[in-house]
């Protein structure tokens, strides 16, 4: 029995990437007040969040297979509801080594729900003639955004991060069956190859060029989640309400942008585009490494929040429409390593802001923007990404 709101594909797929974020999303504006709660510095609250990374790599690299067998429906249905659910049973750990393996699940739960939405949006887009790929992050941004505005609400109420994230089990269950239960797979595209997937997603130098252009993304991103909002705490005393805007300003930058950003592909291409984010993403960096004044840090996460927007999605993109070997296997491959760099890398900065402080975890991300911009032809040139939506 099918429920929940007939939607077209594309909308059915912005809604996944929302309500997924939204879930995600609501755990880090309580970032500081668990590092309170449990009494620890940057470095092992940093080892801690390394329990999602662990899990991710561990789903993305065993879980297509499964999700093949079971359904992407059924998996689907399922992820998002218990991905809520882990998130409020992790934040009841009394200390970092208990976060950490508590976090292991919700890993495991990203990474099957990463791979069966943006395999759906390559396919979708595919199906339906036109980009929608930056468009469907922008919804996922446009999640964590919302997520980031209401977690700082509640934190400045008092409300424990227990509660807080127990409440948002029947909210995210409820919102998924509604936005989620006609949802049906889209067509394989055509084309690709059609090969078994072996059992590890081992990533080809083609796809290790196209971590390189975002990786700077996923370092600058995850370091505005995880500790943007104790950065403004520590930096400039801020009350928790605008320390947990620091996270909701990152992703709403980021999302208006992903909201427009396919139109600028299509104009300019995916390379010119991926260097002038990463441009933008540098800069930002730079303000939040340097800046003394309080207004400019909030221009610097959000000069981020633009200039990661599209680094990853362009990169899904270009890997999904590879042919050399099945596009659900090139997804899995990026992802195993970006999304991993996004999740491992600034957990690990927490070490770096602990002894040289706070501020390296934003000034580390400068040398990568470096690195994206000498690798950006990877994504693809104008004329190729319009060949792949014809094909």
């Amino acid at each position: 029995m099918k429920f929940g709101l007939d939607l077209p594909p594309q909308i059915r797929i912005f809604g996944a990437f929302f309500i997924y974020s939204f879930c995600m999303g609501s755990l880090y504006p309580r970032i500081p007040a668990i590092q309170q709660a449990m009494g620890v510095g940057e470095g092992a609250l940093g080892l801690a969040l390394i329990g999602a990374a662990f899990g991710t790599l561990i789903s993305l690299t065993f879980a297509g297979p499964i999700i093949e067998r079971i359904g992407y429906r059924r998996t689907l249905l399922t992820a998002i509801p218990l991905l809520s659910v882990f998130y409020a049973i992790s934040v009841w750990a009394q200390g970092p080594v208990m976060f950490f393996l508590l976090l292991v699940p919700v890993g495991i739960t990203i990474g099957a729900i990463e791979i069966i939405i943006n395999l759906e949006a390559d396919r979708v887009e595919h199906a339906i003639g036109r980009r929608i790929m930056n468009r469907a992050h922008a919804f996922w941004s446009f999640g964590f955004f919302s997520a980031g505005m209401v977690g700082s609400f509640v934190a400045q109420t008092g409300l424990s991060p227990q509660m807080h994230l127990a409440i948002m089990i029947p909210v995210v269950t409820l919102v998924s069956f509604i936005l989620l239960g006609r949802f049906e797979p889209a067509e394989h595209r055509s084309g690709g190859s059609t090969d078994d997937a072996p059992r590890f997603a081992r990533p080809t130098g083609a796809i290790m060029v196209l971590v390189g252009v975002c990786l700077s993304a996923m370092i600058l991103e995850g370091a505005g989640i995880d500790w943007s909002a104790i950065y403004m705490r520590d930096e400039f005393g801020a009350a928790p309400f605008w320390a947990g805007f620091a996270v909701a300003l990152g992703a709403g930058a980021q999302a208006v942008t992903r909201f427009f950003a396919d139109s600028f592909v299509d104009r300019w291409s995916p390379a010119v585009v991926a260097r002038g984010l990463l441009a933008v993403s540098g800069l930002g960096a730079a303000l939040v490494f340097f800046t003394p004044l309080w207004w400019l840090a909030y221009v610097g996460f959000a000069m981020i929040g633009v200039g990661t927007s599209a680094l990853f999605p362009l990169a899904m993109s270009a890997a999904a429409q590879r042919t050399d070997r099945p596009a659900a296997l090139n997804v899995a491959a990026l992802a195993q390593i970006s999304f991993v760099a996004f999740l491992l890398g600034p957990p690990l900065l927490g070490y770096v802001a602990e002894h040289f402080g706070i501020r390296w975890a934003f000034g580390i991300g400068i040398p990568l923007v470096i690195l994206g911009l000498f690798l950006a032809d990877a994504v693809g040139t104008h004329r190729r990404a319009r060949q792949a939506l014809a094909e």
